[in-house]
């Protein structure tokens, strides 16, 4: 079974900036998979060469076996791309504007066209929206309609580039339970964010990407493993120091100090120097490795490489 997405040595240059180095990449179908990266890291210029917007200096992309440059048609009947900016057309309402999507596509007006479309207008909240012409809806409105054209299609593989930013909670729990259902259906899900929360409890494998090279990927749960670790953290009580033992391994933050350590058979003894140090708490947690940590740890440790 081809991958859903094959990505092999791809390059980009715009001028003097190299967006893309050498990617390497395979997701799986049936995957739910997280692209992360900093501002400039070449997600968005992967995606574009992907969806077939930009055309890559070398290297290839195959969309579930079709490769994007000569097999171009097939390659884009497998892709639905939510993009990060708000590309609508004015003069169009929700329900023309999904319609128009589908036949794009060749799927011609039918039952079945029309009960897929009302589903996503349900399932992305826009019923009561659905006769109102674009120029009339919020930001937030507008992004789902985005959503909406990128499944109109019904695409084996959905690319979600930014999908949340600038929209309310209500809309991405119901966002990412549709998601959701679309992963267990049989969607492959590829995820760009800034929100590593959402990339922590919806991507089962993750790639990291700084300077247009992939310098983390591994399953979700292996990067917390091996990048993250859990802390003990403190607030002391006015006056109290920590003991040394505790100081040297310490770092503070906001009056926060935090403890890393591996295994909790560690945490008695911390506790047992706290005591005998006559040391006063006036807040103590325990923190669970979590992606924003690893993240910046990947990204300071690898830009120290480079």
């Amino acid at each position: 079974m081809s991958p859903a997405i094959r990505v092999r040595q791809v390059t980009k240059r715009f001028g003097s900036v190299q967006a893309l180095a050498g990617v390497d990449l395979d997701v799986e179908q049936g995957e739910f998979f997280g692209l992360l990266g900093p501002n400039g890291a070449g997600k968005t210029t992967l995606i574009s060469a992907a969806a077939g917007l930009v055309r890559l200096d070398s290297g290839q992309i195959a969309i579930v076996g079709h490769d994007v440059v000569k097999d171009y048609r097939q390659a884009r009947r497998q892709l639905g791309v939510v993009p990060q900016e708000l590309v609508f057309d004015p003069f169009f309402t929700v329900r023309e504007t999904l319609n128009f999507q589908c036949g794009y596509f060749g799927i011609g007006k039918s039952r079945a066209r029309d009960a897929w479309i009302d589903e996503i207008l349900e399932n992305l909240d826009l019923t009561s929206k659905a006769n109102a012409n674009m120029r009339s809806l919020s930001g937030g409105m507008k992004r789902r309609v985005l959503v909406g054209q990128a499944l109109a299609h019904r695409p084996p593989v959905i690319v979600l580039d930014e999908p949340t930013a600038g929209v309310d909670v209500e809309l991405r729990q119901t966002l990412w339970q549709f998601i959701r259902r679309l992963n267990r259906d049989g969607h492959t899900i590829v995820l760009t964010t800034h929100y590593l929360e959402e990339a922590e409890s919806l991507c089962s494998r993750i790639a990291m990407l700084k300077a247009g090279r992939i310098v983390a990927l591994d399953s979700t749960a292996s990067l917390l493993q091996r990048f993250s670790a859990r802390t003990l953290r403190l607030r002391l009580a006015p006056g109290a120091t920590l003991p040394p033992t505790l100081a040297q391994r310490a770092e503070i933050r906001d009056s926060i100090y935090s403890i890393a350590f591996d295994h909790f058979t560690e945490i008695e003894p911390m506790l047992a120097d706290l005591r005998n140090g006559g040391c006063g708490l006036e807040e103590l947690e325990i923190g669970q490795p979590d992606l924003e940590d690893v993240f910046v740890r990947v990204m300071h440790e690898r830009g120290a490489t480079q």
